[in-house]
């Protein structure tokens, strides 16, 4: 998949999470090494998921090959969660967890590894910081995350990649023009928006392989 320009920005933000994916040694039975194989997947699959949502308008993006079901059953279920700001609470408090279970259980041998641990962001128009990371099943990430793009809450991130490309391009296009003339100012904006489209169309193409290919193994 092609890098965006807020590649450098997504890794900072993981390494910063470091500490963050750690769970509890008695979880591991203080084994570091599965801890940090552990810690590799979820930041691994955090930083996909975040490339694509920056590269792809993520309101066209599948996640799953049930994301229809996934989708249906979370809006039925939890018809007022408001999903662009979470509340940890209405995830991780006791009566929340009583709630999710019989959710999470439903995808039980249909979503493969569904209560695998995964990193959700509480606030979805940000990255992966520790401050705005928490942990969640795999089946509660993709019910969340599946919400936020048909609702359209994760074009925000998308928004905000896109418009700091379509920025540098425009400095280096005045640039252009300055130094070669009116006329030639015009060609190039040209080109530049034929490139674009060109680029945001190759993006596309190859973040659907990344998801398909990765299919519920990856993400």
């Amino acid at each position: 998949m092609e890098a965006t320009g807020g590649d450098d920005e997504v890794s900072g933000e993981l390494t910063s999470l470091a500490h963050a994916v750690s769970l509890p040694a008695e979880c591991y039975g203080n084994d570091p090494d599965i801890e940090m194989a552990w810690a590799m997947r979820a930041m691994q699959h955090a930083e996909v998921y975040y490339k694509l949502i920056s590269s792809v308008d993520p309101q066209f993006l599948k996640l799953t090959k049930v994301d229809d079901q996934i989708y249906s059953e979370f809006r039925e279920n939890f018809k007022k969660l408001r999903i662009d700001v979470l509340d940890p609470e209405e995830l991780k408090s006791e009566a929340a967890k009583e709630k999710w279970r019989p959710f999470c259980l439903k995808f039980d041998g249909i979503v493969e590894d569904f209560n695998y641990g995964t990193l959700l962001r509480l606030n979805c128009s940000q990255g992966y910081t520790e401050e705005n990371t928490i942990f969640a099943p795999r089946i509660q990430f993709f019910a969340i995350e599946i919400a936020r793009n048909r609702e359209g809450y994760n074009k925000a991130v998308y928004t905000s990649v896109q418009d700091k490309e379509e920025e540098k391009g425009a400095t280096n296009g005045g640039d252009k023009g300055a130094n070669s003339g009116g006329e030639e100012e015009k060609g190039a904006n040209r080109e530049g928006e034929k490139e674009k489209t060109n680029k945001g169309g190759e993006k596309e193409k190859e973040a659907y392989k990344e998801i398909n290919k990765s299919g519920e193994t990856a993400m």
